[in-house]
């Protein structure tokens, strides 16, 4: 697959900035824990539309990162629906998941999952080359992602040759690089010092304008949430404005 053939699909299937992006209708997640049901996400619906920014709050094992895998249909619901750029995710059986995650979402997790044996280059290029992009356009593209999220210099080292900061930010060229309709980012500025924290956010503000991204973001982080169009908060399986 070349670079122009790519750009042309996803503009084929991206909607429009303020077109819904990302639905999930009565969206429950029932866990089993001995003789009992766990309910941790309970009727929770959600509409995000293209290029805006949603920020997700709430205390700690409220179900947030339950529902980002729900959302990144990591995970299947035990009832309901999540819908992206149009397409149900119950439609898709595992191989067809599998693709469409490469082609609309992007992930960036609290811990960055990048692989040891590959450098910051070949981690963020790994997604287009999985997808059947050519190496050399790939990492092209990689390289530069790896820029606009201050790891130019560092493209040839290793994850273990990385501080933690580092790898998050070669973690966020990763998700970034496809051109995503969607991106899940669960605590993205954790590991980030200030000055590089905003870098990112004035990336995320670029792309949701210029691509129509949308953004889905899990934080505590009080300056991150309020960046963003919406807050919501995570309490009781639901979510409600913050």
């Amino acid at each position: 697959m070349s670079e122009a053939s790519m750009q042309a699909t996803r503009q084929e299937t991206t909607p429009r900035t303020g077109d819904p992006m990302l639905a999930c209708i009565d969206l429950t997640r029932t866990y089993r824990e001995g003789p009992q049901d766990l309910t941790v996400l309970d009727g929770l619906s959600l509409e995000v539309r293209a290029g805006e920014r949603v920020a997700i709050v709430g205390s700690s094992g409220s179900g947030k990162t339950t529902l980002l895998n729900l959302l990144g249909g990591l995970d299947r619901p035990s009832r309901g629906e999540v819908r992206i750029a149009g397409e149900s995710l119950l439609n898709l059986g595992e191989a067809a998941l599998g693709r469409f995650r490469n082609r609309h979402i992007g992930f960036v997790y609290q811990f960055h999952h990048l692989l040891a044996e590959f450098t910051a280059l070949e981690n963020a290029a790994l997604p287009l080359i999985v997808r059947g992009l050519r190496k050399a356009a790939a990492e092209a593209r990689a390289r530069e992602l790896l820029g606009k999220v201050g790891m130019a210099a560092r493209a040839d080292h290793k994850p273990g040759e990385l501080s933690g900061g580092e790898r998050q930010r070669v973690a966020i060229a990763r998700a970034l690089v496809t051109d995503p309709s969607l991106v899940l980012m669960d605590e993205p500025t954790g590991n980030l010092d200030q000055h590089t924290a905003a870098n990112i956010l004035a990336l995320m503000d670029e792309l949701a304008r210029t691509t129509a991204c949308a953004f889905v973001i899990v934080t505590h982080d009080p300056a991150v949430a309020t960046h963003q169009d919406r807050v919501l908060r995570l309490d009781e399986g639901r979510l409600a404005a913050d």
